[in-house]
């Protein structure tokens, strides 16, 4: 989840306690619970890195909150995010996936989800892990920020751009650079917490 987008300029406080937090995370329970637990945590497990490619590739166009309020559908949907199952995937899956309410029901981003896991089969087996190859991105240590404002967060970096290009040649769909960096901030690879939320580095101490 990018932090494009996001309303307000600094933390606000949110139930069920007074601690700052990212403005974008305050809008439902749900977001806000990612946010304390999820956003911006090093992510390690190829398995969890699977995840999030098929949840910001389906967000590409949409709201981080529309893909979140479905994450239990897509895990439903797509074998708890195997990515061997789901690279096995056929064309009888893709319809039933179609036909699935739980789901974003778009077929080109399904067929793309499937293709993926196909792509990130064979990355694992050429580089050793998904993990080794994302983390290269970034030096193999998070980049920690330190924004003051939800402004001051950008939708795209180079570094985001470089990851694209490489998931790109590898033949990886709808994961661009702005997709890419809503990835890298999700899985930890970037630490995009405001520096007055309590999530921040600087506030944990």
């Amino acid at each position: 989840m990018g932090a494009t987008g996001a309303a307000g300029t600094s933390p606000l406080k949110a139930p069920p306690d007074d601690r700052l937090r990212c403005p974008w995370s305050l809008k439902t329970a749900a977001e806000t619970l990612y946010h304390d637990e999820e956003w911006g945590v090093p992510v390690r497990d190829d398995a969890v890195f699977f995840e999030f490619l098929v949840l910001e590739s389906a967000q590409a166009g949409l709201s981080w909150s529309t893909i979140l309020h479905k994450r239990a559908g897509y895990r439903a949907a797509f074998a708890d995010f195997d990515a061997s199952r789901v690279a096995a995937f056929t064309g009888e899956d893709v319809e039933r996936l179609l036909a699935d309410s739980a789901i974003v029901r778009n077929r080109a981003k399904i067929l793309a989800t499937v293709s993926n896991a196909q792509c990130f089969l064979k990355l694992q087996a050429e580089e050793g892990s998904f993990s080794d190859f994302a983390w290269s991105f970034v030096g193999g240590v998070p980049r920690v920020n330190r924004p003051l404002q939800a402004g001051d967060v950008p939708a795209v970096t180079a570094e985001s751009e470089a990851f694209a290009k490489a998931l790109k040649l590898r033949g990886f769909k709808f994961l661009g650079p702005t997709v890419m960096y809503a990835f890298m901030q999700a899985t930890g690879l970037v630490d995009d917490h405001l520096v007055s939320c309590f999530r921040h580095p600087l506030q944990r101490g």
